[in-house]
Formats: C-alpha cells, sequence, structure tokens
C-alpha cells in the first residue's frame, strides 16, 4: 500500500472524514504527484519540500483556479505531509515556508426574509407528491440550515415530530440535533401520506423522487434554483444559499452566535461568523436613523 492510500485510509478511518471529503483529498494528490513527475521526475515523498509545493502554487494559479481552490489544494498537500512526519517516513516539515495565495472573504448570498415567506406561504406549490416534497426540501434547508447531503440521507427515524427535532450526521460523521419550525408538521404528514399512497410504507429515506427512489444532489439543485428563481434575482441559487440564508436570518432576529454554530454543525465559530455580516449592517442602519450625531 502507498503512503498516499494509507493517508486517505486514514482519514476516512481514524480521522472519520466523509467518503467525498477523502476523494476530494485523493484528487488533490494525484494532481500534485503528476506536476512533480513532469517537473521534478520520479515521485518520491522524500523530494516534497517548500520549493516544489512553491512551484506548484504558481502552475495551480497559471492555470486559471482561484486563490481559495489553490488553498485547498495545498491544505490537502500539508495534512499529507503531517501524515507523513507523524509516520517518521520524513524527518522535518520541509513545506513550512509554502506561501499560499490570499484569499478574499466573500459575502455569502442570502434570500430575503420577505421573499422566502412569500414562496413558502403564498400558494406556490400544489397538493400532489412532487410538489409536497419539494416544498418540503425548501422547507427542511431553510428551516434548519442542513447540508444538501444531510437532507439527502434523512431517513424518517431521523425526524421527532412531537418534539419539533430533527437529527443529521453531518461532517466527520458527527451527529448533531437540530430544532426545526413547528409548522412544518402538517407539510410532513401530508407529504408521508402521499408518500404512502404511490410507495407503501417501506421507504427508509424521507425523501423520495416520483420512482419512489431516494431524492439524488441534481434533483435537489434543480428543485431549489427552480423556486428560489421565482422570488429572488440573487446569482446564485442553490441548497447552501438557503443554509446561508438560515444563519442570517436568526443572527440578524438576535441569536446567539454559538448557538447558531452548533446548529449549522461548524467545527470552530471564524466558520459561523461570516454570517454576522448582516447583522452588523443592520446595527449600522438603525444607528444612523436613530443617533442624533449620525
Amino acid at each position: 500500500m502507498s503512503h498516499q492510500e494509507s493517508f486517505i485510509n486514514y482519514l476516512k478511518y481514524e480521522k472519520r472524514y466523509s467518503h467525498l471529503t477523502a476523494i476530494a483529498y485523493k484528487k488533490d494528490l494525484d494532481q500534485f504527484e503528476e506536476f512533480f513527475i513532469q517537473t521534478i521526475g520520479d515521485f518520491n515523498v522524500e523530494g516534497i519540500n517548500d520549493k516544489v509545493a512553491r512551484q506548484w502554487v504558481i502552475h495551480l494559479m497559471d492555470s486559471g483556479l482561484s486563490a481559495r481552490t489553490v488553498n485547498k489544494k495545498i491544505s490537502a498537500l500539508k495534512s499529507f505531509y503531517k501524515y507523513l512526519l507523524r509516520l517518521e517516513v520524513v524527518k522535518e516539515n520541509n513545506l513550512v515556508n509554502v506561501i499560499v495565495p490570499k484569499v478574499r472573504k466573500k459575502l455569502p448570498y442570502f434570500v430575503e426574509e420577505k421573499n422566502l415567506n412569500h414562496l413558502l406561504d403564498d400558494g406556490f406549490f400544489g397538493n400532489d407528491f412532487e410538489a409536497l416534497r419539494d416544498k418540503l426540501i425548501l422547507s427542511l434547508l431553510y428551516g434548519t440550515g442542513i447540508r444538501l447531503a444531510e437532507l439527502m440521507h434523512l431517513k424518517d427515524a431521523d425526524i421527532f415530530q412531537s418534539e419539533f427535532l430533527l437529527k443529521v450526521l453531518g461532517k466527520r460523521n458527527k451527529e448533531r440535533i437540530i430544532p426545526y419550525p413547528q409548522s412544518l408538521n402538517l407539510l410532513i404528514e401530508q407529504y408521508k401520506a402521499e408518500r404512502t399512497q404511490l410507495f407503501g410504507k417501506h421507504a427508509e429515506s424521507l425523501l423520495l423522487t416520483s420512482s419512489g427512489d431516494p431524492v439524488y444532489e441534481k434533483l435537489i439543485y434543480r428543485v431549489v434554483n427552480k423556486y428560489l428563481a421565482l422570488v429572488t434575482t440573487i446569482d446564485k441559487k442553490s441548497p447552501h444559499v438557503l443554509r446561508h440564508t438560515f444563519a442570517t436570518h436568526l443572527l440578524n432576529r438576535g441569536a446567539d452566535l454559538n448557538a447558531v454554530k452548533e446548529m449549522l454543525g461548524h467545527s470552530n465559530l471564524s466558520a459561523t461568523q461570516i454570517y454576522t455580516h448582516t447583522s452588523l449592517e443592520k446595527i449600522q442602519k438603525v444607528y444612523r436613523q436613530a443617533h442624533p450625531r449620525s
């Protein structure tokens, strides 16, 4: 087994990274190995150093990749190198001086509160199976802030309707419990009734396609894009935008930052703090309107 294969297994079975995350790491490391072979020669881990890593950064930037993507790839390489240090395959950290391009923090896209209320409350959805499912998809994404993968894997048993809570398995297989709007129970019951009528009670996955199979990524993207396009003109109309919207609206209404962090499943507060921008804008607006000297 190669060092890279051993590292990917370490990510999956010891660090408990998701399958998709492990695949992303492998892809980045395969790209680095290919670059190493093209520029240096036969690949060997002892030859990894800050010089070749800097050359790779330049190559990636020249290829037109964003600073964020380049940072992600260098992070994968550094994680692999730390693993090699841990195994004492290499003796020194030869990547300590690698400088990565600065990433400009983008403010997250989000949908205005009034627009989402209009979409969910004013008759945009029908009462057939697909319409109820689509409304449930949007209501869960906005009502809980869960990730696309978490939504796809929801099962009936993960929803505790009497407590208005749902359970998800997030990144690195971390389980968390999230509250959802009490009004959602009626929609859940209506959807389940239609689902049972079509497919019986054997379904394990909560959300199904019109053929009775578990929903898939492209379907959810298509549903979200279709309905958000009816009420907003923002450029991005993805499931993740509803996660951004969930967090932004909570903070705008005074929610505790730590509580939002826990609901989102973030490992640290810095990831959650990107959503405080609108709260600050709101505070500034109130200040400008109210302070006699502003």
